[in-house]
């Protein structure tokens, strides 16, 4: 009896791994929706300590965040889904490209809020008679804008541990994968949590440009440059300017470091590909609102809005301390009417003299 138990648990999950793949997902793991005490904890310091920023939602949010269960008492799994967005090159050696506009891999591609939740709504749409067809059935998809703990889900499922730099790490993909979750009003079996592998390595830690890591598995995220170039959206503390180099929308330095990337592989979506390969800093700082709306269409950049991504753009060429910027500068000054632009265009003007 327990082996015919056993057995239809591993066929259940076998059933629903394979089904996973034919909607083109690289990772499939299933666990219990409950967030451990530690962690639910360390949430409650990093509100209290309003490491936050203007993140304010994470603090609205705070009681349905902390649990699954309190976002959706009916929920008794969780199956948790990678996405693998491995880029081709190494995304240091864009540092170093002074002259282009220094983009996150994961927004050079079609926004994956989009590519991802259709992905997992049709696949959602599947597990209906693979779960013996039960009536009372229901279930909930969920990418990234819900309030969920989706990385601490992820380790408890399987698909890897958060590293030191608070990211997910996978032994198959490195620092790579994008996280979406179903939940589930049915119990179904769950797999095996994965381990920390981080050992002694700080890697990450030491390479923030603007020393972010308060230490191991702790970060203040309002010096964090994804955070300054992304979330924040006033002007930037001459502090961080310099340091932010020519990176106009987040940054990949923690997740490019990672020695875990050396089993990393190229994306296999097609969609996560570069729509645009033309950041050109001389381009980027002539876009109106028209011109950004349209180039970053498909994009999450055009989340931020043109205010903040011009801004990010006068810092990026400030740093290049290269002339030849001079004559979007004095257009931005002199007809620029965003007190954001303004105040980045002046500090870039005063680096290019």
């Amino acid at each position: 009896m327990i082996n015919e138990k056993k057995q239809n648990s591993d066929d259940i999950r076998t059933k629903i791994n394979f089904l996973s793949k034919s909607f083109g997902f690289d990772v499939c793991k299933i666990t219990k929706p409950e967030i451990p005490n530690k962690i639910q904890k360390n949430f409650q310091k990093f509100l209290k300590n309003k490491l936050f920023g203007e993140m304010d939602w994470l603090k609205k949010t705070e009681y349905r965040r902390k649990s699954p269960i309190n976002l959706w008492p009916e929920a008794k799994s969780a199956i948790v889904l990678g996405l693998n967005y491995g880029p081709k090159d190494d995304p240091l050696l864009k540092n170093k490209k002074k002259d282009l506009g220094n983009i996150s891999v994961y927004a050079t591609g079609e926004d994956y809020h989009k590519v991802f939740k259709g992905k997992l709504k049709r696949f959602a749409s599947k597990l209906f008679p693979i779960l013996n067809k039960d009536k009372y059935l229901d279930l909930k998809v969920f990418v990234d804008t819900a309030p969920l703990l989706e990385k601490p889900l992820a380790q408890l499922a399987g698909l890897g541990w958060q590293g030191k730099h608070t990211n997910l790490v996978s032994k198959e993909f490195g620092s790579w994968l994008f996280l979406g979750v179903i939940l589930l009003n049915k119990e179904i079996p769950v797999d095996m949590p994965e381990n920390d592998h981080c050992g002694s390595c700080e890697a990450c830690l030491n390479i923030c440009p603007t020393e972010a890591f308060i230490g191991p598995y702790e970060i203040d995220p309002r010096k964090c440059i994804s955070y300054l170039t992304i979330e924040y959206s006033g002007k930037i503390s001459e502090i961080f300017m310099e340091k932010m180099g020519n990176r106009i929308y987040g940054c990949d330095d923690c997740l490019a470091i990672c020695p875990w990337n050396k089993f990393a592989k190229l994306s296999s979506e097609i969609k996560f590909s570069e729509v645009d390969k033309d950041f050109s800093l001389e381009i980027l700082l002539t876009l109106d609102k028209h011109s950004f709306k349209k180039k970053f269409a498909k994009s999450p950049i055009k989340r931020i809005g043109r205010e903040r991504f011009i801004r990010n753009c006068c810092i990026a060429a400030g740093n290049s301390k290269n002339k030849i910027y001079k004559k979007q500068l004095k257009y931005l000054l002199d007809n620029e009417k965003s007190e954001i632009i303004l105040y980045a265009a002046k500090w870039e003007n005063n680096r290019l003299v």
